[in-house]
């Protein structure tokens, strides 16, 4: 009777955020990181307050938690920023992202 439909709607689920997750395609299809491999793991680590962590996991995650704030508060709340702005913080973003890749990628390719 341990395996009855009702016995598992009542038992604990244990799940954490990290079972949630989303997969890589790029990841699982060529078995490689993409340049956002790592972000939402960042983020729940972030959220944890583990800063470093979260760092080492995805380099950008300080930038890319920036920029979307300022579009949630340009766009959301409506406290506007200038289109200037929210350009610069994109760029920034990018080329964070860009730069902590091709460091991850040399150092998996070349060790």
């Amino acid at each position: 009777m341990e395996n009855s439909i009702a016995h598992k709607m009542t038992e604990p689920q244990n799940k954490k955020i990290e079972d949630y997750m989303l997969s890589c395609p790029n990841k699982k299809i060529f078995g490689i990181d993409c340049p956002g491999c790592g972000f939402q793991r960042s983020v729940v680590h972030v959220a944890k307050g583990e800063f470093k962590s979260a760092f080492h996991m995805f380099p950008p995650i300080y930038t890319s938690l920036f920029f979307i704030l300022a579009v949630i508060s340009h766009f959301i709340i409506k406290k506007k920023i200038t289109a200037r702005i929210l350009l610069i913080i994109a760029i920034i973003n990018v080329v964070t992202i860009i730069v902590a890749y091709i460091i991850k990628m040399n150092t998996l390719l070349f060790k």
